[in-house]
């Protein structure tokens, strides 16, 4: 039976099961419980699992060393399973100490298996919104990377503190602009437009968007923002209509 086919009574009890085995084995030399919710096929045990360690990181002081030692040692192993929950688990750490869990990222983020290096998206999204100084630097450095993944994973990873910060990622966007990969841009725009649709946001993209160089891009950025106004028209605080009155009125290039 998968987690979510359980009665939400017995999920949080196996939720707390698993917290509970988790630290007990963090106590001592055994990795069996933690290898077997590392590796479950069922996605929402190791996100259990993984939301466990970083708990168990923040409320265990003395237990900190210990689980970054573990999760370094998993990251080794064979299973995609456990090292995709691994990082995501150190993405928990990362939301309050990103420097003890860095190294994780820069090697999930060459990892062979794409459900790892989702991993490190999800976990840029989750650490850059809610510690971003630390995470948006470490970022940066590969926004010119040679591999075309890797620039386009970072690009879609900062988006998640855009959406509520724009000013903070807009000058790490705006360095993309002329990337020669079409997928690189096609994520820039989608990233434009999942920025643009809270409070203030659209004022804030919009007069950057009229500082960047390739308009075409631009053009391409404002059709997606104006498309996300109506997909998401019941989360945006604009309507379509408002988002176009303003933006014909104050975004430089735009036409119809």
């Amino acid at each position: 039976m998968s987690f979510y086919d359980l009665p939400k009574d017995k999920r949080a009890k196996l939720v707390e099961k698993i917290k509970g085995e988790l630290l007990t084995e963090l106590k001592s030399v055994e990795l069996k419980k933690t290898i077997v919710y590392f590796s479950d096929e069922d996605t929402y045990i190791r996100k259990s699992a993984y939301l466990s360690i970083g708990k168990i990181y923040v409320e265990n002081e003395n237990l900190q060393s210990k689980i970054i030692s573990v999760l370094k040692h998993l990251l080794k192993g064979d299973s995609a399973h456990i090292r995709q929950t691994v990082v995501n688990a150190a993405g928990e750490i990362g939301k309050v100490n990103f420097e003890v869990v860095q190294s994780f990222f820069e090697i999930g983020l060459f990892d062979a298996h794409h459900s790892v290096r989702n991993a490190v998206i999800g976990s840029i999204k989750k650490m850059s919104e809610k510690n971003p100084v630390p995470v948006l630097k470490w970022s940066q450095q590969y926004l010119y990377h040679p591999d075309k993944e890797i620039r386009r994973e970072i690009c879609h990873g900062i988006e998640l503190r855009g959406r509520t910060h724009p000013q903070d990622i807009l000058p790490m966007l705006k360095e993309l602009q002329h990337d020669k990969t079409a997928r690189v841009r096609t994520t820039l725009v989608h990233v434009i437009g999942q920025i643009a649709y809270k409070k203030g946001c659209l004022q804030t993209v919009i007069a950057d968007l009229n500082t960047w160089e390739n308009k075409a891009l631009t053009n391409a950025a404002v059709e997606e923002i104006i498309d996300v106004h109506c997909r998401y028209r019941n989360f945006s605080v604009l309507t379509q209509e408002e988002a176009i009155a303003y933006i014909e009125k104050h975004y430089k290039l735009y036409y119809k």
